[in-house]
């Protein structure tokens, strides 16, 4: 499905820079092997799917790594939004007629997820997939819709919220997935892996 392209943002697993909150409570390599965990995860229920992919690095494209036979990029931009913003503008001037984003923090997203995410858009322009701390693990649309990035706040718990809302404003239709929960904390792994038990 070469007009599906799924674009991946990851950060490199540099100690001090990953899960930085999950570093306070383990300390930084901890949290590095953590993120390092979620981006195998993520590798692995994004592998298979029939889609372009295309993977996002935060810092510096790893010319050698699991993300070998994916596209590499850089992300360019002062914050969040406006790296999202130059991704999918890549993508869609690359032949994407949907276009899907996903980071790499979640352990519950499986593939079925994007299978449904990607279907969503043959009936509604946007979908959202909602994350438990009030943001949201994946974003997707048909054409590039700038509003949804534009002074937002970013990693706080009302971006879901006034993404969707930004959504209705430009008279655009969207739908929500499954709530997942994103690792942000050491408990959220701990959950998330059955460490705590």
């Amino acid at each position: 499905m070469a007009t599906h392209h799924l674009i991946i943002f990851v950060k490199n697993p540099i100690p001090g820079t990953v899960k930085t909150r999950i570093a306070r409570t383990v300390g930084a390599e901890k949290a590095t092997e953590v993120y390092r965990h979620l981006v195998q995860y993520t590798q692995q229920i994004t592998r298979s799917g029939p889609w372009q992919k295309a993977v996002y690095y935060a810092d510096f494209i790893n010319p050698d790594d699991g993300w070998n036979g994916y596209s590499k990029f850089q992300q360019v931009g002062a914050d969040l939004g406006e790296r999202m913003v130059g991704a999918f503008r890549e993508q869609f001037a690359a032949g994407a007629e949907k276009a899907v984003i996903i980071g790499s923090d979640c352990l519950t997203i499986t593939e079925e997820h994007l299978f449904t995410a990607f279907a969503a858009l043959d009936d509604v322009d946007a979908v959202v997939g909602p994350a438990t701390d009030g943001g949201y693990y994946l974003l997707g649309m048909k054409q590039l819709l700038t509003p949804l990035f534009d002074n937002m706040p970013w990693s706080q718990p009302e971006l879901r919220l006034l993404t969707e809302q930004a959504i209705l404003q430009q008279g655009l239709t969207f739908e929500r997935l499954q709530e997942l929960t994103d690792i942000d904390e050491w408990s959220d792994y701990e959950q998330a892996t059955g460490l705590e038990k």
